[in-house]
């Protein structure tokens, strides 16, 4: 009985972070999210030679036992907006807590950029929620893509390449989340 109580405890959790309405998005937060990435040394390179991005101003993640995260994005080819995409993801696993992060995916070229926009896209991965300004950190298993990072003043320097045509930086927002979850995210695009 209590291991039910516990998973529709975790269910609620995860629906309430689906919906919040920290996952739905306003113009000013697509520029704001654009301005404050454009900062960061570590996705200067990547806005000057990507083919396109999507960018998602605000996920809102939660789980205990099972998790979820959901955000509104849009997706951009040479700096303009060709759609709108949503990021779901959910996860089971060790986890507790709840964040808010933004999330960008660069695309170095068209391959890459008509995967992510065939209309449903899906990669095993689990992006960490590390402020840009410390670094940006994150890891895709199937397709490849990843991103290193240190802390500002440190030895280690934030590196990312892309791989599979691919490269994913998360800004944390706010929240603190535990987990030790595999899960994917999953994306769908919406042509404007």
């Amino acid at each position: 009985m209590n291991r039910f109580l516990a998973l529709c405890s975790a269910a609620i959790v995860s629906l309430s972070v689906l919906f919040s309405p920290i996952s739905f998005a306003d113009d000013s937060s697509y520029s704001n999210a654009i301005t404050n990435f454009q900062k960061a040394p570590e996705t200067q390179a990547f806005f000057n030679t990507a083919y396109g991005y999507a960018l998602f101003p605000t996920v809102g993640k939660g789980g205990m036992l099972i998790g979820g995260a959901y955000g509104k994005g849009r997706v951009y080819k040479g700096g303009m907006h060709t759609g709108d995409s949503s990021l779901t993801q959910v996860s089971i696993g060790f986890q507790l807590g709840g964040q808010a992060y933004s999330e960008i995916i660069f695309f170095k070229n068209a391959e890459a950029y008509n995967d992510f926009t065939s209309g449903s896209f899906e990669f095993s991965a689990q992006a960490s929620a590390v402020a840009i300004n410390l670094g940006a950190s994150a890891q895709v298993g199937t397709t490849g893509n990843s991103a290193g990072a240190g802390q500002a003043g440190s030895n280690h320097a934030a590196k990312a390449v892309y791989m599979n045509g691919m490269a994913i930086f998360t800004a944390a927002k706010g929240g603190l989340m535990y987990e030790a979850a595999l899960a994917g995210q999953s994306f769908t695009f919406d042509a404007k």
